[in-house]
């Protein structure tokens, strides 16, 4: 093993050169006491041109501010709430992105890494250490970075699966920042019936995909009567933390991993955070393995369940954008969505609200100017709202009107069937779905 040493946060970062492509570990495992060393070192003139990569960061993000602006440039994977309005000012920017794909952008020198910063757990006794809540494409950026730093910290659980050796960081710190917590909103009554909505879908057996807040929590709430569920996904929260405690999931028949929770990337409660400490039936993969359609498909009766922005009546799905606002990311939607479609007995599901919390229906004749497509409608198939289910595949561009229609709120669909007329033609009303 290379002699590590421990050393301060001021002076890990001080190896860090201008001009430089930095990796920081995310969600609720971000190196906060490095941020904070290098907004020192930019207040002090000694450093400029730093461009930072990871994933959402939950917490203060004073590489995306104005007051950094030639110095710092943010460049996430995903937009959260923390960096949104920064990124949409011009601020900061947004680097569109499968996520499964971002090990393969470090490893191939797409963007090359001049550092990595990473918060990791207390080394095990083979001298490796964890990197707990938040693998996401850490290891990779550890293996192609010039510079690796991390920041040794209690709060981060040793979660099994993909670890990394002490030998392959440059410095150590150390530092007892809790990581971050989150709880969500209890659902709302149509978050409820989208839920039961979404797990009318799923059938005892299946593995399931969904992401975290009130709607997966929603669906979560409906599963508790299933039997044998299997988890492989990007992240999961409480909602899903409370049906692996109640052995609704247990992977049992899971085809890979069977028996274990597969995850990347966790943001939820400190019981979340205990419950992967050292838990042999939990999995912390790299994003490369739990966001591959291969991989994802090799378990049948797969069930990714995500969500949207807008759904155009031909099928078009934005979830990344409100026409040319950034609001999140492209995530691993596709990936899901197309790995659950290759699985033996599989469904791709959309579920959202047909309305915004404003009014705003959600099912639209076109999309918003500007707005990305982060499922093609050629691989769009089940779309949920709080109104029913529709499945998509193998239907026709007017069926799908017809279908999308038929689960949009009631007081849009008038507008919704004049505007399919317009644009089909007055055969449009001469068949029916």
């Amino acid at each position: 093993m290379k002699d590590i040493r421990f050393v301060s946060a001021d002076e890990a970062v001080s190896h860090i050169p201008s001009h430089c492509h930095i990796h920081l570990s995310s969600v609720a495992s971000v190196p906060h006491c490095l941020i904070q060393a290098l907004c020192r070192r930019a207040d002090a003139g000694d450093v400029t041109d730093l461009h930072f990569h990871h994933f959402h960061t939950e917490g203060p993000a004073p590489y995306s501010e104005p007051r950094y602006e030639g110095i710092f440039f943010e460049q996430g994977f995903f937009v959260g709430p923390n960096v949104r309005a920064n990124v949409n000012a011009g601020y900061a920017d947004y680097l569109p992105m499968h996520l499964g794909e971002t090990c393969r952008l470090y490893e191939s020198g797409a963007i090359k890494l001049g550092a990595a910063l990473v918060n990791v757990s207390r080394p095990d006794a083979q001298g490796r250490v964890s990197l707990g809540t938040s693998v996401d494409c850490s290891v990779a950026a550890i293996r192609n970075a010039g510079l690796v730093i991390g920041v040794i910290n209690p709060n981060v659980p040793y979660a099994l699966g993909d670890l990394v050796a002490l030998d392959e960081f440059d410095y150590l710190v150390e530092d007892d920042t809790p990581l971050v917590t989150a709880s969500f909103a209890e659902p709302t009554e149509t978050e409820k019936l989208i839920g039961r909505n979404c797990a009318a879908l799923v059938d005892d057996g299946d593995c399931i995909q969904m992401g975290i807040g009130a709607l997966p929590n929603a669906l979560a709430a409906q599963l508790g009567g299933h039997k044998n569920l299997g988890l492989h996904t990007e992240m999961f929260a409480d909602g899903l933390l409370s049906l692996i405690k109640a052995g609704v999931i247990n992977g049992a028949c899971k085809k890979i991993d069977t028996g274990c929770v597969v995850a990347s990337f966790l943001l939820g409660s400190q019981d979340v955070y205990s419950f992967i400490d050292n838990n042999p039936s939990v999995l912390m993969r790299t994003i490369d393995y739990t966001n591959n359609p291969f991989v994802i498909a090799q378990n049948p009766h797969m069930k990714a369940i995500n969500s949207a922005t807008e759904v155009d009546l031909t099928g078009q799905i934005s979830a990344d954008s409100i026409g040319t606002r950034i609001f999140s990311g492209t995530g691993g939607q596709l990936e899901f969505v197309r790995g659950a479609s290759m699985s033996q007995g599989g469904k791709s599901i959309t579920a959202f609200a047909s309305r915004t919390a404003k009014g705003k229906n959600k099912i639209v004749p076109l999309l918003n100017p500007g707005a990305g497509v982060v499922t093609p409608r050629a691989d769009a198939h089940w779309v949920v709202t709080e109104w029913g289910a529709v499945d998509l595949y193998g239907r026709s561009l007017q069926e799908r009107a017809k279908l999308l229609t038929s689960i949009a709120h009631p007081d849009d669909r008038e507008a919704l069937d004049r505007a399919a007329f317009e644009r089909f033609g007055p055969h449009y009303h001469n068949f029916s779905v």
